[in-house]
């Protein structure tokens, strides 16, 4: 399947294989940092980072290696304390707020290496997320026992033939569905990816494109950050591009590959195919 084929493609298929309602987020959230900062000593890893990102978007975030993306989502989600800076969710401050509270506010995140429960089964990783967070608080439509819920996500991430299987013999793609259906359990309405493209072929790039299209239709808030970039441009809505910690460029994916800095510093001479207007 061609990654121009993708977006067409899922907006037919049906994502819940269950009559009835299908499950979504109730109410729409926003996610905005405000001058976060980050300090190792004397490195600044992320200097005064801002942006906003509301429910049925997708921000993507690009740059090199060492441009302080994963430090970001680390301040974000409450794993790294900012140096200085404010995170708010749904205008309320959350900066202060603990890992676990956050999730539960209704923000998720997946990481660049698979990272699944591998003793259990996959039914028994989406179970979990079903169990820790609260999607019958910040999503309708969703079965009323854990179990059920699951099952509907097993569908829905297309691993509901893997459902017995122990996760950690699993392949790199079924991993990460596994990680995206493992992170919608817990009902978030912002949902945070680090590199969900990594290491996928075409092909692969292609079905994770559709997937997360749907996610995003269901009104979930996305950050992405991503390498591949002929996958994110056709993703994002907006792009934000960090460099040494700061803020390059933010705009449209339209606007950032004729961006004649963004291209000497991270794209390259050849610079990447334009996506479609």
């Amino acid at each position: 399947m061609s990654l121009a084929g993708s977006e067409a493609s899922s907006r037919a298929a049906d994502p819940w294989s269950e009559a009835g309602e299908a499950p979504r987020v109730a109410r729409s959230a926003e996610l905005e940092a405000r001058s976060v900062r980050k300090d190792y000593g004397g490195l600044r890893a992320v200097a005064d980072i801002s942006f906003r990102v509301c429910g049925g978007e997708i921000l993507g975030i690009v740059g090199p290696n060492g441009a302080g993306k994963t430090t970001l989502f680390d301040v974000i989600t409450g794993l790294t304390k900012a140096t200085c800076g404010d995170v708010l969710f749904d205008g309320a401050s959350i900066i202060a707020t603990s890992v676990h509270r956050r999730c539960r506010l209704g923000l998720a995140r997946t990481f660049q290496q698979p990272t699944v429960a591998g003793t259990l089964t996959v039914y028994e990783n989406v179970l979990l997320g079903s169990y820790f967070g609260q999607p019958r608080v910040h999503w309708q439509g969703v079965a009323d026992s854990p179990e059920t819920y699951a099952e509907q996500l097993l569908d829905f991430v297309n691993l509901a033939n893997k459902r017995n299987w122990l996760a950690d013999p699993l392949g790199l793609l079924d991993k990460k569905r596994l990680m995206l259906g493992s992170a919608l359990a817990t009902g978030p309405r912002v949902l945070l990816l680090d590199e969900p493209f990594g290491g996928l072929n075409t092909h692969e790039i292609g079905v994770t494109l559709e997937l997360l299209w749907r996610i995003r239709d269901l009104g979930v808030a996305v950050v992405c950050i991503e390498h591949v970039m002929r996958a994110l441009t056709r993703l994002a809505d907006r792009v934000l591009v960090m460099h040494h910690g700061r803020a390059l460029f933010q705009g449209t994916p339209q606007d950032m590959v004729g961006d004649q800095t963004v291209i000497d510093v991270y794209l390259g001479t050849q610079g990447v195919p334009r996506p479609p207007v």
